[in-house]
């Protein structure tokens, strides 16, 4: 499979979020000490890594969307 291209059937309800979702993915990465390959290509990570990228992503989804239902205020 080329660079950068995907077999997830999921798709992004608004596409224009895909370069924010892109650098999120890489910012959660370096916060774990993960190194994600220069070329795109995540076949040769370990699964354990992608999992822990992918779990840190949503937790932070979910926390941005309750700060947004809750007007902005931290608990």
């Amino acid at each position: 499979m080329a660079s950068g291209q995907s077999r997830s059937s999921n798709s992004l309800v608004v596409p224009q979020a895909n370069g924010a979702l892109n650098q999120l993915k890489y910012e959660v990465a370096q916060e774990l000490g993960i190194q994600i390959p220069q070329d795109g290509y995540m076949g040769y990570m370990a699964t354990r890594d992608a999992g822990s990228i992918g779990g840190h992503i949503t937790r932070r989804l979910v926390q941005i969307a309750e700060q947004q239902l809750s007007g902005g205020m931290t608990r």
